[in-house]
């Protein structure tokens, strides 16, 4: 008899337990709303969607017809976070979510695709490419709008190996939001621009 009861209720936590965790997760459609806020409003329609099912994994949300993917925001972490990049930095991007699946930091995650960029086994964009990143330590979805409250947008362009000297740009912003380029000289060289929220309301 305790045998049966102590099964039971391990069945009713694990139901509970996983009641819990899909109470925790936005719909399908809640998430796909936040990852395109993210994107071009023209780009937003053919956008891929990755976002997240109950347990946490990584899943496809929307399958696109053009060169834009988006991540919804991840519910299991502060503030609101969602991106949307062209299709070609998704080997780069690809990589980094495996490397901290191993449990690598952000240093190890660097040398380890810098190296792999160095000896061509991770490929890169030859033109550059960019990524959109929609996030606010207070974002959130709001029903009543369909929208993200208290989000702002900045805009990344990587072209990897380039420089200061060989674009002509600051390494800091000289005005606010201006453009300036971080990780000069690396394969995550990228150009940073960082409108103030003034500018975005």
């Amino acid at each position: 008899m305790k045998l049966k009861y102590t099964s039971a209720l391990t069945i009713m936590l694990i139901s509970l337990n996983f009641f819990i965790q899909a109470q925790d997760t936005p719909s399908n459609e809640q998430q796909i709303v936040g990852a395109l806020q993210a994107a071009p409003e023209d780009d937003r329609e053919g956008a891929t969607v990755l976002g997240y099912n109950a347990s946490g994994k990584l899943i496809t949300l929307k399958k696109g017809t053009n060169s834009m993917i988006c991540i919804a925001d991840n519910p299991k972490q502060e503030g609101f976070n969602s991106a949307c990049y062209h299709k070609d930095l998704e080997p780069f991007m690809v990589r980094g979510r495996e490397l901290k699946a191993q449990g690598k930091d952000h240093g190890e995650v660097f040398k380890i695709r810098e190296q792999e960029a160095k000896d061509g086994k991770l490929k890169m964009p030859k033109e550059g490419a960019t990524l959109h990143v929609l996030s606010g330590p207070d974002g959130k979805y709001n029903p009543s709008s369909n929208t993200i409250d208290n989000v702002t947008l900045r805009y990344v362009i990587y072209i990897p190996w380039a420089t200061s000297e060989s674009t002509g740009l600051p390494i800091r912003p000289i005005v606010p939001g201006g453009p300036w380029i971080m990780d000069p000289g690396t394969h995550r060289a990228h150009i940073m621009i960082s409108p103030p929220p003034s500018m975005q309301k």
